[in-house]
């Protein structure tokens, strides 16, 4: 298991910042206006900050959260984007057909959907894993695949809308939106919901005696399993699925808190960056809570970035790439020592 010391992050986020400031120089950019710039698209305004940056995190905070948990066990779930995608194609269905129900009925139903299909969608790899021996990296990955396209052949085929013009669904019911957090912004209760998760998963780690076998397959499963006191498959079953429905439940709250629609394209990459996500926070669930609203943050303030200072979107990969390297770097010292 990956786990850097205390201060890896600030190391990541320290080395990828020096980087990229010696690389914008040397590429001819005005730095300071660089960096202002991206501040002020993440921070500058109440709008900014949670109409785009904490908006951003939601789709980030709860795939981290799934891939913190799976790893923390030792699970290398590389599958968060497919799950994903199948929790918003089962949340977005469920939300279309109850479109009769009043809101405090079918918001439950259209999130419990999601996580129901982001289990399933880790079911196969969990069996494999645990009756087969294969490696869950391949499984997990290559369903994401299977997740994206089978979406895509669903807003071209049954769930297109009606026209037949565009490849994206029907709107979702009014009644299956999630309703705004906070003031006039865009900011939906998706993200307190997040958040609630992250707490009540760092509770569990710390606190209870699931968290405590979670630890324990994780750090020494052959330990684990050797003592007998540790059923390692239930756990790692349990969490595998546990994981894939955190996955899923993000596809649910994109569509009906931001897009409203089920897209071909529904995500950018939210199920890999979050691998991201959830190494910087060296896997601890409140941290993820943070390293969700950076990432956010990074995405929020790009296109500040690129109109003020003239800098590609694309940086921001590279604050992010560098980041991770960075927790990378102390987890190796770490392990050196």
């Amino acid at each position: 298991m990956i786990r850097a010391r205390w201060w890896g992050p600030f190391f990541g986020i320290g080395l990828a910042l020096v980087v990229t400031s010696v690389a914008l120089a040397l590429g001819g950019y005005d730095v300071g206006e660089a960096f202002a710039a991206l501040w002020r698209g993440a921070f500058g305004s109440e709008q900014a900050i949670a109409s785009f940056t904490l908006k951003r995190s939601v789709p980030l905070l709860l795939t981290g959260l799934a891939v913190a948990l799976a790893f923390r066990a030792g699970i290398w779930n590389i599958g968060a984007e497919g799950q994903l995608y199948a929790g918003a194609v089962a949340g977005f269905t469920v939300g279309l057909i109850g479109g009769g129900l009043p809101s405090f009925v079918l918001i439950p139903l259209v999130l419990l959907a999601s996580l129901l299909a982001g289990a399933a969608w880790a079911a196969l790899p969990t069996i494999m894993k645990l009756k087969g021996g294969t490696n869950e990296v391949i499984t997990t990955l290559l369903l994401n695949f299977v997740a994206i396209n089978l979406t895509a052949w669903l807003v071209q085929g049954a769930l297109q809308e009606p026209r037949g013009v565009y490849n994206e669904s029907a709107p979702l019911p009014e009644s299956a939106h999630l309703p705004i957090l906070w003031g006039e912004t865009d900011l939906h209760v998706g993200f307190a919901l997040a958040v609630v998760l992250a707490v009540g998963l760092w509770v569990v780690f710390r606190f209870t005696r699931a968290g405590f076998l979670v630890r324990a397959i994780g750090e020494g499963p052959a330990a684990a399993r050797i003592t007998g006191q540790v059923r390692s498959n239930r756990v790692t079953a349990g969490v595998f699925l546990a994981s894939g429905a955190l996955a899923g439940l993000a596809g649910a709250v994109q569509v009906a808190g931001v897009d409203l629609k089920l897209y071909e394209s529904l995500s950018p990459g939210w199920g890999y960056t979050a691998i991201a996500v959830a190494l910087l926070a060296r896997l601890n669930p409140l941290g993820v809570v943070l390293t969700a609203v950076f990432f956010g943050a990074l995405q929020a303030g790009a296109a500040g970035m690129q109109r003020a200072a003239g800098v590609p979107f694309a940086w921001v990969n590279v604050i992010e790439a560098i980041a991770v390297l960075g927790v990378l770097i102390a987890a190796r010292e770490k392990a050196a020592a």
